[in-house]
This record gives C-alpha cells, sequence and structure tokens, in this order.
C-alpha cells in the first residue's frame, strides 16, 4: 500500500485495486457509490467488497478511486475513516440497489446504532444514472456529497471521472 499525507488530517492510500479501471460493462445505469468504514481492516474489506460485487449479475464494478484516510465527522470520538468512491454498473432501479447495498453492508458486519458511529462497511449511492430522486428513504444526488472531502477528493481522482 503506497501512502501520501495531503494535509495532517488526511493521507491518500493506493492499493492494488484502488485506483483501478476495470472491463466496460453493458448493463444499463451508471451510478457512483461512496463506501467508507473504520471498524477493523478495512482495506482489506473493501477490496472482499469488489470481489463480492463481482459475483453479483446485476452489478458490475467499473472504476475504483484511491482510499482517503480522513477524520471522522459527528461523533469525532472513534478512529479516523477509510473511503473512496466506486463506479459500477447495474440493471437494478434506485430503491432495489438501495435495499441490495444496504443487505451488503450487514453482510459485511454493519450495524447500525446511531448517526455517525463506527462501522464496518458504509456504502451511499451518490449518483444514479443523471436521475434526481427525493424520497423519505433516497435521495439521489447524496444530499451531503458537496460537503465531504472524503467523497470530494476521491471523487475528482477517479480514472473514469464520477459524475455523470
Amino acid at each position: 500500500m503506497l501512502a501520501r499525507r495531503l494535509s495532517p488530517s488526511l493521507t491518500l492510500l493506493r492499493t492494488r485495486r484502488f485506483p483501478a479501471k476495470f472491463a466496460s460493462s453493458r448493463l444499463p445505469f451508471r451510478v457512483t457509490a461512496g463506501i467508507g468504514g473504520n471498524v477493523g481492516d478495512v482495506a482489506r474489506r473493501f477490496g472482499h467488497l469488489l470481489v463480492f460485487l463481482g459475483r453479483d449479475r446485476h452489478i458490475d464494478v467499473v472504476a475504483t478511486a484511491p482510499i482517503l484516510r480522513n477524520p471522522p465527522f459527528g461523533f469525532a470520538d472513534q478512529e479516523d475513516f477509510l473511503n473512496s468512491v466506486i463506479v459500477l454498473h447495474t440493471d437494478l432501479q434506485p430503491a432495489a440497489l438501495m435495499r441490495r447495498l444496504l443487505r451488503i453492508e450487514k453482510r459485511f458486519g454493519r450495524v447500525r446504532t446511531f448517526a455517525n458511529a463506527p462501522r464496518t462497511l458504509d456504502i451511499d449511492i451518490l449518483f444514479f444514472d443523471g436521475r434526481r430522486i427525493d424520497t423519505p428513504n433516497l435521495k439521489i444526488p447524496h444530499p451531503h456529497w458537496r460537503e465531504r472531502e472524503s467523497v470530494l477528493i476521491p471523487l475528482s481522482m477517479l480514472p473514469s471521472g464520477g459524475r455523470p
């Protein structure tokens, strides 16, 4: 793993799979998702996530950004987070994809206790094929993506560009 300090609180990490560009996809919808975590070996878990997603016939991972180590926000008394951004293609509609991602989080040990709590894995849909969705359970684009270095920095470094 290669590390480059961006500031006293931000470090950019590069691994074999982050950043990377993978084979193109024939699935119709392009999705940019943010991933993060701060419990356990998160960098390794990100690699396992890519393998897991690669086995899902409804999802193709086409690109990943570098990983950013950054301090937590909200609840500050916890370990630093690792965050990255991935580009997926899917044939699932947004609500179905969100349900699938929530199940994947749970499979990877995510337990929801309180807002901004420590977590093994968090997956957020940032953008979905240029759509705007505003329901109680799903907001796309993600309402806070512009406010978070944990999204902006990896997003700016995607090999294929992150925004639709």
